[in-house]
């Protein structure tokens, strides 16, 4: 925290002198997304600010544990028809991973933007992206913490979620000391960790399940085993009866062949674009092969969206990948 305290200072300031608020995350959100939205919802609950939670899309069915998720507005469903000056971003890598809810943004917008992505360009006025920090959601424990409030049990089992989903379970190689520090932090709280790993992490649904099942009857290696791919389309969901988020989580099982280096699901959107999700095994930045394509992420997991037909873009992601290794 020390290497950021100014950044902390400016996000501090910024929630205190303003008093009504925007709180926005990244389009299909994920588990840290939707945390982090929470997190600062609940934050600026304690300072008796006024604020608005919204997303592009409706979050995944599993976050509905956590408390006050039912008030995070979905634009799809519920549009709104007015505009706020005062924005925090969290959990966006760059500005267009606020998808539509930038249309809520004024034209004297001033933006704090919370995140933990080293392809982050900074778009906001204040800018507190801690690279190191595994997850969203522990830069948010960090700013609690350096404002001295303290947590309640909803907001700690918020926290502990972000941090869960974003380490798969504190497997990831960005489970690092203090992640594991924190977490104990928020046990403390009364968090129910074997709970939250059980529903996040292990249960499925069974349209998930069939998904899954037919997307790896597809799968497809590279000739040197070192990359591995499936493909999911609007007929697998169909067909299966699953629905976005049930794709959660896929792209791990290509990565997760003996062998293979960079393991990616290509989800078709329309005939004219793909979006890929990319998980690496250490050797290979994907962040640097997603930035390529307009895209980002992390080292070890990164996405981005191509135009193109599908074959035309598992080629040239595939030729990247390979100009990586």
């Amino acid at each position: 925290m020390q290497t950021h305290e100014q950044e902390f200072r400016q996000a501090q300031q910024f929630l205190k002198e303003h008093d009504q608020f925007l709180v926005v995350s990244h389009v299909q959100p994920d588990g840290d997304a939707v945390s982090s939205t929470l997190v600062v919802g609940w934050l600026l609950s304690c300072l008796g600010k006024k604020y608005v939670m919204v997303n592009e899309g409706p979050i995944p069915k599993r976050m509905d544990i956590l408390e006050n998720s039912e008030d995070i507005v979905d634009l799809s469903r519920q549009p709104l028809d007015e505009t706020f000056d005062h924005i925090i971003c969290v959990d966006c890598a760059d500005f267009k991973r606020t998808g539509k809810t930038s249309l809520l943004f004024s034209e004297r917008a001033c933006i704090l933007n919370i995140d933990h992505h080293p392809t982050n360009n900074g778009f906001g006025t204040f800018n507190l992206i801690v690279e190191k920090a595994a997850a969203t959601a522990e830069i948010l424990f960090d700013l609690i913490t350096f404002m001295g409030i303290k947590l309640n049990l909803a907001a700690a089992t918020a926290l502990y979620t972000g941090l869960l989903t974003d380490t798969g379970g504190f497997r990831y190689s960005n489970t690092s000391p203090k992640v594991m520090e924190t977490a104990s932090k928020l046990l403390e709280y009364g968090v129910d960790g074997p709970g939250l790993s059980e529903l996040f992490l292990e249960q499925m649904t069974f349209p998930q399940l069939k998904l899954l099942t037919r997307a790896l009857n597809g799968l497809q290696m590279s000739g040197d085993g070192k990359i591995s791919w499936v493909t999911v389309d609007d007929e697998d969901l169909s067909a299966t009866g699953a629905i976005h988020e049930d794709m959660e989580g896929i792209v791990n099982y290509p990565r997760n062949i003996q062998g293979v280096e960079v393991g990616l699901l290509f989800k078709v959107i329309d005939e004219t674009a793909v979006k890929v999700s990319m998980r690496s095994a250490g050797k290979v930045d994907v962040a640097r092969v997603a930035q390529h394509f307009g895209g980002g992420g992390h080292v070890r997991a990164a996405g981005a969206r191509l135009e193109g037909k599908l074959d035309d873009v598992i080629r040239r992601v595939i030729e990247q990948v390979k100009a990586e290794l």
